[in-house]
């Protein structure tokens, strides 16, 4: 899934070759075409992209847009080459006969360009990077926070193990305050200051535990 970036082509190409299959993000193509158009033609030409692109036959779409394309050229010829290039691209996930959920998620590059926002938002702040380490754990923080934020994709597969199970009922990894947020710091230490305390850690901390805390003379 790529935006139409002729550098990240030639990589996919030269890493996997024939077995590299490239979807070209139709939002990014929808958005070339209609800049070279007057702003009335905005909506209907969109409309006919995506309609073209809903459809369930990559065979069908393709004549759909290569007639839209023929029908821009006298008037548009720059909306028409832009249309053009690339079109095939465009239909690769149909041509794979992908639909429903999974086609909708794999069609643009949104979910890519929503984790690149999350990770220039987390970093925002960072002046200076001292070294490698510095960046990969500033990223590793930034994919740690956008992951309870960013929707799962949709249509991926079977549900991951656990799904639909309470969440209190599934192991919880363990609370690492190195990887912590200081919002995430304060909410964990609040929620340890609430649980119970048992009677080894009353002695151990002087704390008293809730069988001994309201207990009066015998």
């Amino acid at each position: 899934m790529i935006d139409g970036g002729k550098a990240l082509r030639k990589a996919i190409v030269e890493c996997f070759g024939t077995l590299g299959l490239i979807q070209r993000c139709q939002e990014h193509k929808r958005r070339n075409v209609i800049a070279h158009l007057p702003q009335e033609l905005y909506a209907s030409v969109g409309r006919a992209m995506r309609d073209a692109w809903n459809g369930s036959n990559a065979e069908t779409a393709k004549k759909q847009l290569q007639r839209l394309a023929a029908s821009l050229q006298a008037k548009h010829p720059g909306a028409a080459a832009s249309m053009r290039e690339g079109l095939e691209e465009t239909l690769t996930v149909q041509a794979l006969g992908i639909t429903g959920a999974l086609y909708r998620t794999l069609r643009t590059t949104n979910p890519i360009e929503n984790l690149n926002g999350s990770i220039a938002h987390f970093t925002r702040n960072v002046k200076r990077w001292k070294d490698g380490s510095m960046v990969l754990r500033r990223v590793g923080g930034a994919l740690s926070d956008a992951v309870p934020a960013a929707p799962e994709a949709q249509g991926r597969g079977p549900p991951a193990r656990g799904a639909g199970l309470p969440r209190s009922s599934l192991p919880q990894p363990a609370l690492d305050p190195r990887r912590m947020t200081r919002r995430g710091a304060d909410v964990a230490r609040r929620t340890r200051s609430t649980q119970p305390t048992s009677a080894a850690t009353a002695i151990r901390t002087g704390r008293p535990s809730p069988s001994t805390r309201f207990a009066g003379p015998p």
